[in-house]
């Protein structure tokens, strides 16, 4: 598989690459945070949001709407599901990481998605960039062998447990949790867990 950069033009129609914001002070934090052999992902770190780019990006990026401000940190180099948001996720790159990175218009009729359209995208360490609410996305993946460290920002509330499930029909057969709408791969554990199988084809390594 091709991996770009962020910086290339083919990720435009993805995200963009932020500019004039400072993130020193989260990537020194975020060296106090775990890195397992698997994937973690915490949604709200109360040290993260206390940091001063948080109302930074709360005002600039989301328009005053309240965020929270967790990660995502492990090894991984398996696509094994995608998701998207109704919003834009902001991800601060603490190491180098690599995106699988789909477009939610490419999904079928019947909520299948064929893997072969997915790109790989590198993100170098201290990049931060805006992932749209359009684009499928998932785990990052390695690019090192030591894992990665991913700052991952959303709306206060996101991927948090479902407090009202509707019923399976239609686009809310992927509704997973809070503003997350998922399909995985057969490949994955994630249909014990109520996840919609959908994902055609190869379950794409970056190995």
């Amino acid at each position: 598989m091709i991996i770009k950069t962020v910086t290339d033009k083919e990720f435009k129609k993805y995200g963009r690459v932020l500019k004039n914001y400072d993130c020193k002070e989260i990537i020194e934090k975020m060296k106090n945070t775990p890195l397992p052999s698997d994937v973690i992902y915490e949604p709200s770190i109360k040290e993260l949001e206390e940091l001063k780019i948080y109302k930074e990006l709360e005002d600039r990026e989301y328009g005053g709407l309240q965020i929270q401000i967790g990660y995502c940190n492990g090894n991984n180099y398996l696509l094994n599901a995608i998701e998207y948001h109704r919003s834009s996720e902001i991800n601060i790159a603490v190491t180098d990481f690599i995106l699988l990175l789909g477009m939610q218009q490419d999904i079928e009729d019947d909520y299948s998605y064929d893997t072969s359209k997915i790109e790989a995208f590198k993100v170098p360490a201290g990049t931060i960039i805006e992932v749209y609410a359009t684009t499928l996305h998932y785990a990052p993946c390695n690019v090192n062998k030591d894992g990665f460290k991913c700052v991952v920002v959303l709306p206060k509330g996101t991927n948090l447990p479902l407090e009202n499930k509707p019923k399976k029909v239609g686009e809310d057969t992927l509704l997973f949790a809070k503003n997350k709408w998922l399909i995985g791969h057969k490949e994955t554990d994630l249909g014990d867990q109520g996840a919609f199988i959908g994902l055609l084809g190869k379950n794409i390594s970056i190995k």
